[in-house]
């Protein structure tokens, strides 16, 4: 399927690893113009390289909490052209009591899960509809509408990231913008396996046992019993960015693996 992708620029936040990086992957491989952005240089630099040969690669490296990092980022991509694409992906998620969570540090989740987006979807929702075409995929999370326990700021962020998608929908009735949020559930990236080691030491249970049994014992109501792939998770995000989309406006969509037990 073609999903109309070519020559279309899009932004990717948070794309130097797991989830964006393969969502930068999979719109390059549609056909669309890509921005990779990470908080170095360097490692923005090392994905542009090795992402080069699959189309239009840009990079801008940025710390998307910062004010004035956001604002350098939104002036260079101006500089590139009209963004037909926001995916604003960048967070962050830690294992830790609820109790042992500072003010600060819910600061901190705040800042980079939720007004990272904000701030970037303040500046490009207006150009997008005053051009009447543009796209603007939240990556959320199960957890926003499934809170864990163990990592609550996560949740708490992502339930926000969800309800700041609908409301952007709303500023888009009757035109060709297009809001969403995007809900994966466990996907093995870097940062899960990072997870997956805080969560077995948190139960005092050895890695490799606590990993095949993460399943069973964590999340039994997952369908499809087995984390899974960034492919899928980009390929739906692609897909929302499409023109083929057109009708999906203001959902919070779900590639969870049916772990939220509800119709």
């Amino acid at each position: 399927m073609d999903l109309q992708l070519t020559n279309k620029l899009a932004l990717v936040t948070g794309s130097t690893s797991g989830i964006g990086r393969g969502i930068a992957e999979t719109l390059l491989k549609e056909g669309a113009e890509v921005i990779i952005n990470g908080r170095t240089e360097e490692r923005v630099q090392g994905v542009v390289e090795e992402l080069s040969t699959l189309g239009t690669v840009h990079g801008i490296a940025g710390d998307l909490a910062k004010e004035d990092d956001s604002n350098k980022l939104i002036e260079k991509v101006n500089n590139i052209g009209s963004l037909d694409i926001l995916i604003n992906n960048m967070g962050m998620f830690e294992v830790k009591a609820f109790t042992d969570v500072s003010d600060e540090e819910w600061m901190t989740y705040f800042q980079i899960n939720v007004l990272s987006a904000i701030r970037l979807s303040r500046h490009f929702l207006p150009d997008m509809l005053s051009r009447d075409s543009g796209r603007i995929l939240n990556i959320a999370s199960e957890a926003g509408v499934k809170p864990l326990t163990q990592m609550l700021p996560y949740s708490v962020t992502k339930s926000s990231m969800i309800s700041l998608s609908r409301g952007l929908a709303e500023m888009t009735q009757g035109t060709n913008v297009t809001v969403n949020s995007v809900l994966p559930g466990p996907t093995w990236t870097d940062g899960v396996a990072s997870f997956m080691e805080g969560a077995a030491a948190e139960e005092n249970k050895d890695l490799e046992n606590f990993t095949r049994d993460y399943f069973k014992d964590n999340e039994p109501t997952s369908l499809i019993q087995r984390f899974a792939r960034v492919e899928e998770v980009a390929s739906t995000v692609a897909f929302l960015a499409s023109p083929l989309s057109s009708a999906i406006n203001g959902s919070a969509q779900r590639v969870e693996g049916g772990i939220i037990r509800s119709v």
